[in-house]
C-alpha cells in the first residue's frame, strides 16, 4: 500500500504541539465541542498535529489508519476508486469535519488535501477508549455522523435533480455557510470567500464538465450574483440571491 507522507506542523504555524484546545478555531464545532475542564485537558495531552500540502495524500483507501482527526484548516477531498482505476469524488472534508472511524482500522476512502490542510489527530485506540470514558464525546460524534447522512441525502437530490446553475450556486452556498459557522454567525448579505476546489475539481464533484462550470460561473457573474477575483476568489453580492439561484432553502448538502 502507498503510505501518505504527512509533515509535522512547522514552528511558524500557530498550531503548536502545546496549543490550547480552547483557542482552536474549530473548538465549538468539532467532535470535542462538548468537552470541558479535565476532559479538554486530557485531549490536549493526547492530540498532535499533522499538516499536508495541496495535492498530498492524507490516507489511501484500504490502508491501515491508526488515527482519527478533525480538520482544523483547509479542505480535503474524499474519493473512491473502482477496480478499473476510475475514481469518483464522493465528499469534501471542511474545517471541523471528522476523519476516520472509531473501531475500524482501515480507511474507506482516499483522502487528499485539496488545499493546505492541518489535522488535529488522536491515535485511534486511545480515542476508542475515550468514547467509553466520556459519553458526550460519542454523542457528539453520533450527531456529526447523522448530519453527514442528511447532507449526503441532500447531495443526492442536488446531483440528480438540480440544473448546472443550481449545482454551482449550491456548492458556493455550502462554502459560505461553513465559513460563517466557524465565525459563529449566520451567512447574510455580502460575503467574501475563497473556493477550495479548482474548476476541474468542482466539475468532478458536481457531475459536470469543466466547460459547464466555467460557463455557469461566468453567467452568475454576469447576472450580478457573484464577483470573481483571481482563480478562486468569489464575492457574493447578496447571500439571499445566491440561495434563490440554488433552488433550495440554504440547507442543500450542508453540514454547517
Amino acid at each position: 500500500m502507498r503510505a501518505p507522507v504527512p509533515t509535522q506542523v512547522q514552528p511558524s504555524s500557530p498550531l503548536q504541539a502545546g496549543a490550547r484546545c480552547g483557542d482552536c478555531p474549530i473548538r465549538y464545532r468539532a467532535v470535542c465541542a462538548q468537552c470541558e475542564g479535565d476532559e479538554l485537558a486530557l485531549l490536549e495531552r493526547m492530540k498532535f498535529y499533522r499538516s499536508f500540502e495541496a495535492g498530498q495524500p492524507i490516507v489511501w483507501e484500504g490502508d491501515r489508519m491508526d488515527f482519527v482527526a478533525s480538520v482544523v484548516s483547509g479542505v480535503a477531498t474524499l474519493t473512491r476508486t473502482l477496480e478499473d482505476g476510475r475514481a469518483q469524488m464522493v465528499g469534501l472534508l471542511l474545517p471541523s469535519d471528522f476523519l476516520g472511524r472509531p473501531g475500524r482500522d482501515t480507511a474507506a476512502y482516499n483522502a487528499t488535501a485539496a488545499t493546505g490542510v492541518v489535522l488535529c489527530c488522536i491515535r485511534r485506540g486511545p480515542f476508542d477508549q475515550l468514547m467509553q470514558r466520556i459519553p458526550h464525546l460519542a454523542h457528539r460524534l453520533l450527531e456529526m455522523t447523522l448530519d453527514e447522512l442528511d447532507a449526503a441525502r441532500e447531495w443526492m437530490l442536488l446531483l440528480g435533480r438540480k440544473t448546472a446553475r443550481e449545482k454551482i450556486a449550491s456548492f458556493i452556498a455550502i462554502i459560505a455557510r461553513r465559513q460563517a459557522a466557524l465565525q459563529k454567525r449566520r451567512p447574510a448579505g455580502r460575503i467574501v470567500l475563497e473556493l477550495p476546489l479548482t474548476r476541474e475539481a468542482m466539475a468532478a464533484y458536481l457531475g459536470l464538465t469543466i466547460e459547464t462550470v466555467s460557463r455557469q460561473m461566468t453567467a452568475l457573474r454576469r447576472d450580478g450574483i457573484i464577483e470573481i477575483v483571481g482563480k478562486r476568489g468569489v464575492t457574493l453580492t447578496d447571500y439571499a440571491r445566491l440561495i434563490a439561484e440554488s433552488g433550495g432553502t440554504g440547507d442543500d448538502g450542508a453540514t454547517a
